[in-house]
């Protein structure tokens, strides 16, 4: 497996080479500074599967960092490592598609289970994101005759999906369907669960313990 890590500064890259290696030995790292060398990368045809990524970086918004990177990559899963602890901040990194959020204070030992948990095809949340939640979300109401987390076999595959932090477009390439189709399925499962964005979704699925396990 292929990790790329962007972060300016240098001495944190060497830390998160560390950390992969006891990871997993096996796991090859390159890292970068600045998103114009993750372009020249994307040129080269590097395609990494798991990206690390700082989204305060020179010469760019910390949201557009992430754009950035999740359009060169779509099929990458992006984790954002920050030192920037903003619940806002972190709620829109996850409705931007990042598959987790991981603050810079955060100890090795959880690192590496969050790290683990983006592997098995999860998503990490910390818990300052779950803490700071609104006491009363805005819902939408499900259809009738159903309960929040019904899914039909489609609808839990486009699920799974936007809980790995996977575009609409990557998701509908994987599954064989139309974008529209997947908009489709997206709307059908907010509806499920009482949601109404992606991030609400990513949630409501935590609470309700979907995907706990890598083989639900």
């Amino acid at each position: 497996m292929h990790v790329l890590i962007v972060d300016d500064h240098p001495l944190f890259r060497q830390g998160l080479r560390a950390l992969l290696s006891a990871l997993d030995p096996g796991l090859e790292t390159t890292d970068v500074s600045a998103v114009p060398d993750v372009r020249a990368l994307h040129a080269a045809g590097y395609r990494p599967e798991l990206v690390l990524l700082d989204m305060n970086l020179p010469g760019v918004s910390k949201m557009d960092a992430l754009r950035d990177v999740k359009a060169l990559f779509d099929e990458a899963s992006v984790v954002v490592v920050s030192a920037d602890e903003d619940p806002t901040l972190i709620r829109s990194a996850i409705d931007a598609g990042a598959a987790g959020y991981i603050p810079k204070t955060t100890d090795a030992t959880i690192t590496i289970q969050a790290l683990r948990l983006v592997l098995s095809d999860g998503i990490y949340l910390p818990s300052i994101a779950l803490d700071a939640l609104p006491e009363a979300p805005v819902r939408v109401v499900p259809p009738a005759g159903s309960e929040p987390g019904e899914f039909s076999p489609r609808q839990r595959a486009v699920l799974r999906c936007l809980l790995q932090g996977k575009a609409n477009k990557v998701i509908a390439r994987e599954l064989d369907m139309a974008e529209g189709t997947v908009k489709a399925h997206l709307w059908a499962v907010y509806q499920a669960l009482g949601v109404n964005s992606r991030t609400q979704a990513m949630y409501r699925a935590h609470e309700l313990g979907i995907f706990t396990h890598p083989s639900s």
